[in-house]
């Protein structure tokens, strides 16, 4: 994190581990007013990519799960990167800059992503570089941050992946439980918005950030569930994440497979968990009675809810589901089925 940066939030009652934001004092509160009010959060614990030059575009075209030529200034995606197999390395949203495109994750994926990017650019025009140095990023969300945003910047962006930008900085509205949006900017602007969002906002830590994703039902992936689903799994045709008309591109063949020949036996749901011990990431799902050797599912990311349940979202097949779940064991926890914010198709 940059240092004028960390002061800012220091500032504003950020209390740091090293280079590590944990919350402003208060964890409870703040996990309650991300559920229920305006909160403001600093971001930088997710990681940015910007990927840049002549043949960008063709060029991640030819990598990425969605249709890259469907980004402009106006509108982001969410989208996936995913092995020959099929299976995702990484889930983003990407974001039209001026010369490419700016990829964002969470912080362990950049380096793993970026350096396969690298071994297929070959002769291409296309600079791949971190931009985590260069641009601030964080988030607003609550019941009337569309208005605060107006109040603001004098601009909100009015559905998901829908962009827009003034006075240096750029706004994503993301899917959220109440309107969510995620802001881009370098640091004088960036210092600027924050301080007005924060009139009327209370500072939240990051993992009030990813309890919001997990209500809003998007997945990510991180170094522990790299390779582990196919983008379908993760719900990402749900989403608009993933195109099926677009061309060839790594794992191409095993999502349009399954997508039109195929039916999803797994696919991510929405689980309210029964305990105190936070659930990781990949860790194991079973049905009550199931096999203790052979999981029913697996952990995608979990945050405590201020409700004392830890929310979690995870791929489970579609059939155990439908009984009870367990966590870690098959007498573990009790993990209940909770409806998602979408519809999810019956097929692939």
């Amino acid at each position: 994190m940059r240092e004028d940066w960390k002061n800012h939030l220091i500032n504003a009652g950020a209390e740091f581990e090293e280079d590590d934001l944990l919350h402003y004092g208060n964890p409870e509160r703040e996990r309650r007013m991300a559920v229920n009010g305006e909160v403001i959060c600093d971001l930088s614990h997710r990681g940015l990519l910007e990927v840049r030059g002549d043949d960008a575009t063709d060029f991640l075209q030819g990598q990425f799960g969605n249709d890259i030529r469907a980004v402009d200034h106006q509108h982001g995606q969410l989208s996936s990167y995913a092995s020959p197999k099929g299976r995702a390395y990484a889930v983003f949203r990407v974001l039209r800059t001026a010369d490419g495109y700016l990829l964002e994750m969470p912080a362990d994926r950049v380096d793993p992503v970026a350096k396969r990017l690298q071994m297929f650019v070959l002769r291409a025009n296309v600079i791949i570089e971190h931009a985590g140095d260069s641009r601030i990023h964080f988030g607003f969300s609550g019941p009337d941050a569309e208005k605060e945003l107006q109040n603001a910047l004098g601009i909100c962006p009015e559905s998901p992946e829908d962009v827009a930008e003034k006075y240096g900085v750029t706004v994503v509205r993301v899917p959220g439980l109440h309107p969510r949006f995620e802001l881009f900017g370098e640091l004088d602007a960036m210092r600027k918005a924050w301080d007005s969002l924060n009139v009327h906002a209370a500072p939240v830590g990051p993992r009030d950030w990813s309890l919001l994703d997990i209500l809003a039902g998007v997945p990510t992936v991180v170094e522990e569930t790299t390779e582990m689903f196919v983008p379908q799994m993760l719900n990402l045709h749900a989403l608009g994440a993933i195109s099926f008309d677009k061309g060839c591109y790594p794992g191409q063949e095993v999502v349009a497979r399954m997508h039109y020949l195929g039916k999803l036996k797994k696919r991510m749901f929405r689980l309210a968990i029964h305990t105190q011990t936070p659930p990781q990431p990949g860790s194991p799902v079973f049905q009550a009675d199931g096999n203790p050797d052979q999981s029913d599912g697996q952990i995608v990311a979990a945050e405590l809810h201020p409700d004392g349940l830890y929310s979690a979202l995870a791929v489970v097949q579609i059939a155990a589901a439908e009984s009870d779940l367990h966590w870690g064991t098959p007498d573990g926890p009790k993990a209940q089925v909770v409806e998602l914010p979408y519809a999810v198709p019956e097929g692939a």
